[in-house]
């Protein structure tokens, strides 16, 4: 009798390991078929900007200027710096979003964020579709309302997301947590998403934009890399993130390793 319950008992277990195992295999093919139908969504819902000479890094660099004490981010890129722009989708659901971005070791709450994780970035960006920057007129006609087409400066905060091509989206967070902090000058959006107001200057094949030190918490040593890329907004899919990137035309370091140290002058 002994010996027909323990064979009873194994073969119970191994019933249930087997049902067990099964089980894992299903939920990860599903985790997995779920992503790809999410990643697939999403492409088939992008038109990138086309390629151009206009979006190929050649160098990436970050100055600091001691008795300035100012921060200055350069890119240089093959054709002109700024030429190239997104087209209006017409609406803000789906609208495009080109950035030179500078992704950094520097810390969220450097550039005045709560703690949190992800990669603190400073993106420069051209949208046609909305303004995003209510404090700052980068146009200069005296309306604060319609310049998003004007390159102009955000601070985000990248995470890992692969419901996007690009594999990276803008940090989100819940309108009801009070717990947030963002800096003074964000426009309201509920990711991890400022507007600095930093001035951005485009000159022939050269990006720059003028950081004061003070304003990352006098931060002159990190580490950082140069990226272009197409990003694009969703205000109305859940299952994919508000702002993602879907493209990158050109990576600095080839393998986004921020392997880049600021240079003091």
């Amino acid at each position: 009798m002994k010996r027909f319950l323990i064979a009873l008992l194994g073969i119970s277990l191994s019933l249930t390991l087997a049902l067990f195992y099964s089980s894992l295999k299903a939920d990860a093919r599903s985790t997995t078929q779920s992503t790809a139908a999410t990643v697939a969504q999403s492409s088939a819902q992008v038109v990138p900007t086309p390629k151009s000479p206009d979006l190929e890094i050649v160098g990436t660099s970050v100055r600091y200027l001691k008795d300035a004490d100012l921060l200055i981010f350069e890119q240089t890129v093959k054709g002109t710096a700024g030429k190239t722009l997104p087209q209006p989708k017409g609406s803000v659901d789906g609208a495009p979003v080109l950035g030179y971005v500078f992704p950094t070791t520097l810390k969220p709450e450097d550039a005045g964020f709560g703690k949190v994780e992800g990669i603190l970035a400073l993106a420069v960006t051209s949208h046609p579709d909305f303004d995003d920057t209510p404090l700052w007129d980068e146009n200069n006609n005296s309306n604060y309302t319609d310049d998003g087409i004007i390159f102009h400066s955000h601070w985000v905060v990248l995470v890992k997301d692969d419901r996007v091509p690009g594999s990276l989206s803008v940090k989100q967070f819940n309108k009801t947590d009070k717990t947030v902090v963002l800096p003074p000058t964000n426009p309201g959006m509920p990711m991890y998403f400022d507007s600095p107001g930093f001035p951005v200057l485009l000159k022939g094949n050269k990006l720059s934009v003028l950081v004061p030190a003070q304003r990352i918490q006098s931060q002159t040593k990190f580490k950082f890399d140069g990226v272009v890329a197409y990003m694009q907004v969703n205000a109305t899919n859940k299952n994919l993130p508000m702002v993602g990137v879907y493209q990158a035309y050109s990576v600095s370091s080839e393998d986004l390793s921020l392997p880049y140290s600021v240079q003091p002058q």
